[in-house]
């Protein structure tokens, strides 16, 4: 996704043409920060030297979210480690050792010269992948997800039983 996919749709009324500009080929991720860094948070963008747009907060935040539709069916674990033990190879091997499919990354520094890392899973309950990854040596600081639903099939299952005992 470019600076081109998160042009906004209106120009806001009064304003001005905007001081800082960026190319229409900038990749999103790229564009973000200089967003953050321009006057009034509005960046103009341009092809071939002209102006054919802006880029405004509202339309940086439509176009990530664009990047990360939401989906019911994912959990979130998130793991923190030293810059020389990330390896998104490691990462998707510890989650497939699972039967689990990774369907995003995320990285962020976090304090003390640690990434935090965020795993987008395709899996309801995380558990496994959880006990996988810390096999691996990772510190999971945080899961997302229905780690309750093994205990809602096993209570589902006792009902039953009981059903079954009783007649």
């Amino acid at each position: 996704m470019t600076a081109r996919d998160i042009i906004s749709q209106t120009w806001p009324s009064g304003m001005k043409i905007p001081v800082a500009t960026v190319d229409s080929s900038l990749p999103v991720i790229d564009v973000i920060p200089r967003l953050l860094d321009a006057p009034e948070r509005v960046l103009g963008v341009t092809s071939q030297g002209e102006l054919i747009g802006v880029i405004d907060t509202a339309s940086a935040l439509e176009g990530v979210a664009r990047m990360f539709p939401a989906r019911d069916d994912c959990s979130i674990v998130e793991i923190e480690c030293a810059p020389a033990d990330y390896s998104a190879a490691i990462l998707t091997h510890a989650a497939e050792d699972s039967d689990v499919h990774v369907v995003g990354f995320w990285t962020v520094p976090s304090e003390g010269g640690k990434i935090r890392v965020s795993l987008r899973l395709r899996c309801e309950d995380p558990t496994h992948v959880v006990r996988s990854l810390e096999r691996y040596g990772f510190e999971v600081t945080a899961v997302y997800g229905r780690a309750d639903s093994a205990l809602e099939l096993a209570a589902q299952r006792l009902r039953e039983l009981q059903l079954y005992m009783n007649l």
